[in-house]
């Protein structure tokens, strides 16, 4: 089923357990989206070194799992004061589904009730998913010769803005439960058909 089929996409915060599978997102990229993703091309060593030095404490980073338990999305939300930067990648495959979206709603929802006023991205003006989730949320964006800069004010935070992060934080927990249990069923189901098929079709 495709995710853009679904009333919403669970998201959910990721932790230090989650760095494994944020190496593999973003080795899962092609070349042109690392340069789109980090504004420059990037070597695997130095991409690496990235993912290691992230620090889920003082950051926040948040993540889209498919039913493989690999991360189709996943974006990083650089605090620095009351501002933060977003960044976002999504993996070929699970594009179009509203993945990057869900994430820039989620990290906005994130930065309302942490005191965070002013959200910005910076990227290359041809990464026109990143343009588009700016145009999108009505973000103010300023453009040069080869990048784009955009801000958003970032209402405070309330109660019901709370609710909603606890909400989908919960949302996000019971998702990966559930598609963590139907791959262990799957992985049974297959390891079973195999056997079978072994047992049927004896070697030799």
């Amino acid at each position: 089923m495709k995710m853009s089929r679904m009333k919403t996409i669970p998201v959910l915060q990721l932790s230090e357990s989650n760095r494994a599978a944020l190496r593999r997102h973003f080795l899962a990229l092609t070349p042109e989206d690392l340069r789109l993703r980090f504004e420059h091309v990037i070597c695997q060593e130095s991409l690496l070194r990235y993912v290691d030095s992230i620090d889920f404490d003082s950051d926040a980073v948040f993540g889209v799992f498919d039913e493989n338990l690999e991360l189709a999305g996943a974006t990083h939300l650089g605090l620095r004061g009351d501002a933060a930067e977003f960044g976002v990648s999504v993996v070929p495959g699970h594009r179009g589904e509203g993945i990057g979206t869900a994430l820039f709603r989620r990290s906005l929802e994130y930065a309302r009730n942490h005191a965070v006023h002013t959200l910005f991205m910076h990227c290359l003006k041809e990464n026109a998913a990143m343009m588009h989730i700016a145009r999108k949320s009505g973000m103010e964006i300023v453009l040069d010769s080869a990048e784009a800069e955009a801000h958003l004010k970032v209402p405070p935070g309330s109660t019901a803005s709370l609710t909603r992060e606890l909400f989908g934080e919960r949302v996000g927990l019971f998702d990966l439960a559930l598609k963590s249990h139907f791959l262990a069923a799957r992985t049974i189901a297959e390891a079973m058909a195999e056997a079978a098929g072994k047992i049927a079709h004896p070697a030799g």
